[in-house]
């Protein structure tokens, strides 16, 4: 296996660690891309990976968005990411999650965990018993912090609804016809909000069963999960895992917006060229899909209460506006108009 740094999405990463503990059975991976705005912030996840050298891309595709997301989302935190292997029909045992939260203790502050796929608010709670550096956290009501999913599918339902006024030229999401692939904690809030507005819903998720209960409360259509991509609708909002727009995937496309809260949608850099050459509107998933870690950020820094968190969330309509603005300025893509962004405010531009 190749060195870290000859990984293709290696991006001049601060830090990467791998973790074993042998009688956890805990593999771990930590990618810090950058801490030169804050400590590095993000979820931890906990996936089946075929390959192992899949986690370690992974991590560090996943760290280089939170770097981007935390700094555009005006946070004082630099971006991280944790990844644990979990052995195919294995067990997430408290010894292995003991074990993961050692692991982030040892980095000294450099990384702060949180939730993320695989990861609940109560195994957030055991690892913050071996370490401090850790946020997603049961909290009283009103307070920041918590499960960070619906305030992620806040910010996504928003970041949906700019789009729409973008692509559509109109401010109601009422029979607008919107595609929601995966359907879980974000893509399910984001489902709940839309259908309450009168959007016409598609719903697909890998489970079926959870899938198919939503659209039965929500009166939505139901497709098959890999079909979705391809379905006739105003909007495809994609809400599972990433790297679902590739160059086949976006010629098959059959929507003029693209705006959902999964992360690294993009398969490569020149798939944000592919999208914008067929004139379809793109919300950067790392600017969208921002409220989770507002939440998680600002509990992690004693900073703000729900309300607080809700007002920053607030903001993302006025982010995405701002860089389809420039992309339209300029030609350049949205995608890399927000990378752009992102980087000089990370100190590389």
């Amino acid at each position: 296996m190749s060195a870290v740094w000859d990984f293709a999405d290696f991006d001049d990463h601060e830090h990467v660690h791998m973790f074993r503990d042998r009688a956890s059975g805990l593999t771990a991976v930590i990618a810090v891309h950058s801490t030169h705005l804050g400590p590095g912030a993000g979820g931890v996840r906990y996936w089946h990976y075929p390959q192992r050298a899949a986690a370690i891309t992974d991590a560090l595709r996943l760290s280089r968005g939170m770097s981007y997301k935390n700094a555009m989302a005006g946070l004082p935190m630099g971006g991280g990411k944790g990844v644990i292997l979990a052995d195919e029909g294995g067990a997430k045992t408290p010894e292995l999650l003991a074990a993961f939260g050692r692991a982030v203790e040892s980095l000294g502050g450099a990384y702060v965990t949180a939730e993320d796929v695989g990861i609940t608010d109560a195994d957030m709670v055991q690892i913050a018993e071996h370490t401090k550096h850790v946020s997603g956290l049961p909290v009283a009501s009103g307070e920041a912090g918590g499960d960070p999913g619906p305030l992620t599918a806040l910010g996504v339902y928003l970041g949906i609804k700019a789009a729409i006024s973008e692509g559509l030229n109109t401010d109601s999401a009422k029979d607008v016809r919107i595609a929601i692939q995966g359907v879980g904690s974000v893509g399910g809030g984001v489902a709940r909000r839309l259908a309450a507005e009168g959007a016409k819903l598609t719903l697909a998720d890998v489970n079926l069963a959870r899938a198919k209960g939503l659209a039965d409360e929500l009166g939505a259509e139901l497709a098959d999960s890999a079909a979705i991509m391809e379905i006739e609708a105003d909007v495809l909002s994609p809400n599972a895992l990433g790297a679902i727009l590739t160059e086949a995937s976006i010629e098959k496309l059959r929507v003029p917006i693209v705006a959902g809260g999964a992360n690294n949608q993009l398969a490569t850099a020149l798939d944000g060229q592919r999208i914008h050459d067929r004139g379809i509107t793109y919300a950067p998933d790392y600017v969208i899909n921002a409220g989770g870690i507002i939440n998680v950020a600002l509990e992690y820094l004693g900073q703000g209460s729900r309300e607080e968190v809700e007002s920053r969330i607030q903001l993302i309509p006025g982010r995405l506006a701002e860089i389809w603005a420039e992309s339209r300025k300029s030609g350049t893509p949205a995608s890399a108009v927000a990378d752009r962004m992102a980087q000089k405010l990370i100190g590389r531009g």
